[in-house]
């Protein structure tokens, strides 16, 4: 008999424990001392308390004895127990090692409960990445786990509330960010009536048509414009409406972030941001921005301003310095000068310290790699504060002042 058995005994106060086993007292029995010999019920009496919640008898895993159940544990191993035999810990029991949750974790009630650094129904995947970088992975833009509705399993988050109905549920993205509930002006899961009707909902947020504002895009805006009139003042020469970085209203753009001075113009025209690079330096240290280009000092050149003019090394140690991996000089795809790569301007798309980066691999949204709101990092969008997704495509930062 198990500790449990024997605890139980103890609580039941109806037998003595020697040597780990259950000495029942007169009129009991059971490993525990757990059932009554004489019972002084009807068979319906005790059958109606031995149901669980969904009114099955000891959950069809025992058998009922005057109102309590007596799991089917015929293997001695004791596996299956609970008041209704609802917990079944076989469930945790790996079919290969024939180990309890793989030998690398806890079962409780059919379910285990893995120690750090694995996963998996019964423990069975191991983490190839520490628990910090798992951690790291799943803490959202607001600094938490998942968005605190989610659970992070190996860097990534499974979010609740999923709903099978559709291509996503009404929680979503990679750290759980995105809630369309909130779009939603009463909620109810059946329903489409997502931002009043008047708006598209982007990761919880309503991007409320022309016409029309509010959070949930309810109330009717005055504008003497039409649709396709405000949105060719917002557009001016570019492709897209504020150029992709801002909020299109009765032909007036209003950009994004909110209060970031980076970002303005007419038509939001001007970034300021393209100045800088990963670290936030502008322009290398050696230049000024304007509308987003860099205007090099003198002596400095470069798209952030990052080239000397004059070398202080041979030209062999600047060639070692720009070696790739495989032994060729910026991967054949550019010039080396001073030690750094300049990578061919007529391939646009050639980026990386060896121009062994290809920016088409970057996502895009709109047409726009990155949308706009990022920079292609060798292939991985690294988007600027207040934005998310594969393509920077999200707003998460601050409403509009």
């Amino acid at each position: 008999m198990n500790l449990v058995a024997v605890m139980r005994a103890f609580n039941k106060g109806h037998g003595k424990c020697d040597c780990g086993k259950c000495k029942c007292d007169q009129g009991w029995y059971g490993d525990a001392c757990q059932y009554p010999t004489h019972c002084d019920l009807t068979k319906k009496k005790s059958n109606q308390m031995c149901k669980n919640s969904q009114d099955i008898i000891c959950s069809n895993a025992g058998t009922c004895h005057c109102g309590r159940c007596k799991c089917d544990n015929s293997d001695g191993s004791g596996l299956v127990y609970g008041k209704f035999c609802e917990c079944d810990d076989r469930e945790c029991v790996d079919d290969e090692t024939e180990e309890i949750c793989g030998g690398h974790g806890k079962c409780y009630c059919g379910n285990c409960y893995c120690k750090a650094g694995w996963h998996g129904d019964k423990c069975e995947f191991q983490c190839d990445i520490t628990p910090w970088e798992s951690k790291r992975r799943c803490t959202s833009p607001d600094g938490k786990i998942c968005s605190n509705r989610g659970t992070c399993v190996c860097g990534e988050c499974t979010c609740h509330d999923v709903d099978p109905t559709g291509d996503w549920g009404d929680i979503h993205g990679d750290t759980c960010e995105c809630d369309e509930r909130d779009c939603r002006a009463v909620y109810d899961r059946y329903s489409d009536d997502f931002c009043s009707g008047h708006g598209q909902c982007n990761c919880g947020r309503c991007d409320c048509k022309a016409g029309w504002y509010g959070k949930k895009c309810e109330h009717p805006q005055s504008c003497t414009l039409s649709a396709e009139e405000s949105i060719r003042k917002c557009q001016g020469s570019s492709d897209l409406p504020c150029s992709g970085r801002g909020k299109c209203e009765c032909g007036k753009c209003t950009c994004y972030p909110p209060g970031d001075r980076r970002v303005y113009g007419k038509t939001c025209e001007c970034d300021d941001r393209r100045c800088e690079d990963l670290d936030g330096v502008v322009c290398g240290g050696h230049g000024t921005c304007s509308c987003g280009r860099c205007v090099c000092e003198r002596g400095w050149f470069g798209k952030l301003c990052q080239h000397p003019r004059k070398c202080n090394m041979t030209e062999e140690q600047s060639k070692n310095l720009c070696e790739s991996a495989d032994g060729i000089l910026c991967s054949g795809k550019g010039s080396c000068h001073c030690g750094k790569c300049i990578c061919s301007a007529e391939e646009w798309y050639i980026s990386g310290e060896f121009c062994d980066c290809d920016d088409r691999d970057c996502d895009k949204h709109d047409g726009l790699i990155c949308t706009g709101n990022g920079i292609c990092s060798c292939g991985n969008c690294e988007c600027w504060d207040g934005w998310n997704g594969n393509a920077c495509e999200i707003w998460l930062g601050s409403e509009y002042p």
